[in-house]
């Protein structure tokens, strides 16, 4: 299976301000989700991530193993991550991080502020709280894996990733996506 929607236009038009008012930087955003353990995959994430070139690459949750932070540690990328409903050790999972100052994970949800966007980034095993943060308005885009299905879909003025799965389990397909904050293209990748 090949999956690759991709949607246009979905970033708001910022003016870039003069004189003291801060600069706008745009990024190239890889997003992931649903690693398990799966190391093979997670290399080919990693690798993929690093050769087309991300700034911010966003985790939904479930790395399961501190292990699996010993591969994300390769990114060229800051890697901002949440728990998912499958994350065992977290407190083993945050030391992992610790050692690697461009890892890092931020409990159950976190709001960043990146490419003149406000990102919700949570692991979307709690669909009323899905469902609240992308009714709400308040996010340009939200970011949320649990599913193991990849999609894509706007709801308002926000945009939805679900970046499928890494591990390619449930689905038989390892996905991972891009959102581009300078173009407003954002799309989902199939890996080998």
């Amino acid at each position: 299976m090949n999956i690759s929607p991709v949607v246009y236009g979905w970033c708001k038009t910022v003016i870039i301000p003069r004189n003291d008012a801060p600069l706008v930087v745009f990024l190239l955003i890889g997003i992931m989700s649903d690693t398990h353990d799966n190391l093979p995959k997670t290399k080919e994430a990693v690798a993929r991530l690093n050769g087309e070139g991300v700034e911010l690459v966003l985790h939904a949750g479930d790395f399961i193993a501190p292990f699996v932070i010993g591969v994300l540690k390769n990114l060229n990328a800051e890697m901002v991550g949440v728990f998912g409903n499958n994350d065992g050790d977290r407190d083993m999972l945050l030391k992992k991080c610790s050692e690697h100052p461009h890892l890092s994970i931020h409990g159950t949800f976190s709001r960043i502020h990146a490419g003149g966007m406000t990102i919700g980034l949570l692991h979307g095993s709690d669909q009323d709280l899905l469902d609240t943060l992308l009714s709400s308005g308040a996010f340009d885009l939200v970011v949320y894996g649990h599913t193991h299905q990849s999609s894509m879909h706007m709801q308002g003025t926000t945009l939805a990733i679900n970046p499928g799965e890494v591990c390619g389990y449930l689905s038989g397909t390892s996905t991972i996506a891009l959102a581009d904050t300078r173009t407003g293209h954002a799309e989902i990748l199939t890996l080998p």
